[in-house]
């Protein structure tokens, strides 16, 4: 009888003990994203503490500085769409190491400069197309490629990278122009590009299927799809494609305005205005520092918002107050550091970039597949905003005396910003991709 019931036991088949998921490849790629753009962020850091130490070196007027900082802003944005389009053609790994590489060209070349031109070259031009192969449609891709749930959440946090560099760097780099010159600042941020290098060559991986796996979330195996040729075609088509469109424009027009009071007004401008008020640059860079501290929670808490909420009501949210916040600003800067002005930084670092994930959620449902290109040329918007901000921003500073014409008028602009997000349209069917050129 015991025997019997043995045989009958091992005929009947065991389940297997489940065994502890692994932890999906998408993450770890999305890590190295994260530490790419980080060290990427390096270099936009130094533009604001450029500028004062740049006039007094030189004599280059603000607004002459001003304009290689607009130069790199706005290459920084028309550069992403056909970024995203060569990553497309070439693989994010060769585009991003390449990109990286040509950052620290430009910033290490700075050093042995002596002319306008060559800081509008290098600082411009250089460290421009640079970054611009490392902006959010990177980032857009990464998240495209590997996530088909939580996309909202890892937009957010690869966004936030960029603030997470803001705060490594900048209290060092403001340290060293303080104590020993602007030129060991350039140094080391060509060698923080330099160093990431690696790290994306060795770790960094194009496609799901290049490793045999399907994207984080997806129930069906995505296969790798093959080479797009004709990039820059491709990226100028897809424009036409969404210029047709009026959901582009509202996106590309609030994108700018996005680009208008973060890069070309805060990060260029905010540290010379309270130099202006006799705030130390050392306690005033600090205080941008403390911006990407809160950026950082604000980006991945506003990917978690898109995510389960509309993303057209969280732009408008996230335009007003920040409008509102600007007007205030002239008013808080003071020679020393004050409640009041804690306050500003703290909320102004939570809306920073936090317009990015509903942005890029809502290219997606207006663009499906070509929505990382058509988020590029959104991006160009944003930093064509940004440019002109951080050049008009310099030019009212010399003629003005001050920046506060400056500050009221970006408020405006966010005011418009709120009412333009209200106005999309949500597209339940997504415009089809554009066919491969070849």
């Amino acid at each position: 009888m015991t025997q019997t019931t043995e045989a009958a036991a091992a005929a009947v088949p065991q389940t297997p003990s489940p065994r502890k998921p692994r932890i999906h490849r998408a993450w770890f790629v999305a890590a190295v994203t994260f530490v790419t753009i980080i060290g990427a962020a390096a270099f936009r850091s130094l533009p604001g503490l450029l500028i004062d130490p740049l006039h007094q070196d030189f004599g280059w007027s603000r607004g002459t500085i001003s304009a290689a900082v607009s130069i790199n802003l706005a290459l920084y944005g028309l550069t992403a769409p056909f970024a995203a389009a060569l990553m497309d053609r070439f693989g994010i790994r060769r585009v991003v190491a390449v990109a990286l590489t040509v950052i620290a060209v430009g910033s290490g070349l700075t050093v042995w400069m002596t002319a306008a031109w060559q800081l509008m070259l290098c600082w411009g031009l250089l460290v421009g197309l640079g970054s611009g192969s490392m902006a959010l449609a990177f980032a857009a891709t990464v998240t495209n490629r590997w996530f088909t749930e939580r996309r909202g959440l890892v937009t957010g946090i690869l966004t936030a990278a960029s603030a997470s560099g803001q705060l490594i760097f900048l209290p060092v780099l403001s340290w060293m122009v303080e104590e020993h010159d602007w030129r060991p600042a350039a140094v080391t941020v060509a060698l923080a590009a330099l160093a990431v290098v690696p790290f994306v060559w060795l770790l960094l991986r194009d496609h799901p299927a290049d490793v045999g796996l399907k994207p984080y979330g997806a129930k069906e195996f995505v296969p790798k799809p093959d080479p797009v040729p004709g990039a820059a075609r491709r990226a100028v088509t897809v424009l036409f494609q969404a210029a047709r469109t009026g959901p582009f424009w509202l996106l590309a027009g609030t994108f700018a305005i996005c680009g208008a009071s973060t890069n070309g007004l805060i990060q260029t401008h905010f540290v010379p205005a309270a130099h202006d008020a006799h705030m130390p640059v050392q306690a005033a860079a600090s205080l941008l520092a403390v911006i990407g501290v809160f950026d950082v929670v604000g980006t991945i808490a506003s990917g978690w918002f898109t995510d389960r909420f509309d993303a057209r009501r969280l732009l408008a949210m996230y335009y007003a107050l920040r409008g509102v916040s600007l007007l205030f600003l002239p008013m808080l800067l003071a020679p020393s550091v004050h409640p009041p002005m804690l306050f500003f930084i703290v909320f102004y670092g939570l809306d920073w970039v936090a317009t990015v994930p509903p942005t890029v959620a809502l290219c997606r449902e207006q663009y499906g597949e070509d929505s990382a290109i058509v988020f590029g040329w959104v991006l160009a918007s944003h930093q064509v905003g940004a440019a002109l901000v951080a050049f008009l921003g310099g030019v009212a500073r010399d003629v003005f005396g001050s920046y506060d014409m400056v500050w009221y008028f970006s408020g405006a602009l966010c005011a418009a910003a709120a009412l333009m997000a209200l106005v999309i349209r949500r597209r339940q069917t997504p415009v089809p991709a554009v066919a491969a050129v070849a």
